[in-house]
């Protein structure tokens, strides 16, 4: 677990969504849209393992970060973070839901606990930032087929592990 500074009271956001993310930026979560720029791809769509940038508000001055845990669908995820509904607390796959009126992600409201139901503020966001290897979703490409071979011989064969080979008969 990574150290969190002694001036720190409570576990905030960046050091656990830097943990569980893998993505390797420092300081307050309302700088790190502007770090990830050339280091981690960026985009506008959620993706599982992307951390999602909110901006910084008059009541999040700092801003927030938390991880994408899962899509439910185009206008709902799941969010893995700290320090959101309880001071230095961290909530596993909370809601939250895409409320910008052109359906971009730039404004959400997030589950909160006091309520037992989304919070009530609508929270402006700057986007997703990738951890290396997450790309924001998309159709998958058909996995390639393979040829089906036939081999004919008298002699030994020598087949890799997990490979079966039909019978003749």
């Amino acid at each position: 677990m990574t150290a969190v500074p002694a001036s720190a009271k409570y576990l905030q956001c960046v050091p656990f969504a830097r943990e569980v993310s893998g993505i390797d930026i420092r300081g307050n979560a309302n700088t790190w849209w502007g770090q990830a720029a050339g280091r981690y791809d960026r985009g506008t769509s959620p993706a599982i393992g992307a951390v999602m940038a909110f901006k910084a508000t008059s009541r999040m001055r700092v801003g927030h970060v938390a991880m994408v845990s899962r899509i439910v669908n185009d206008r709902e995820v799941l969010l893995t973070h700290a320090n959101w509904s309880r001071r230095g607390g961290i909530e596993r796959d909370v809601r939250a839901i895409d409320v910008s009126p052109a359906g971009d992600w730039s404004q959400v409201r997030v589950w909160f606990a006091a309520n037992h139901d989304l919070g009530t503020s609508v929270n402006p966001v700057q986007g997703f930032i990738y951890a290396h290897g997450a790309r924001a979703a998309e159709p998958a490409a058909p996995e390639p087929t393979l040829p089906t071979m036939t081999i004919a011989t008298n002699a030994p064969v020598s087949v890799a592990a997990g490979v079966q080979l039909a019978s003749a008969n």
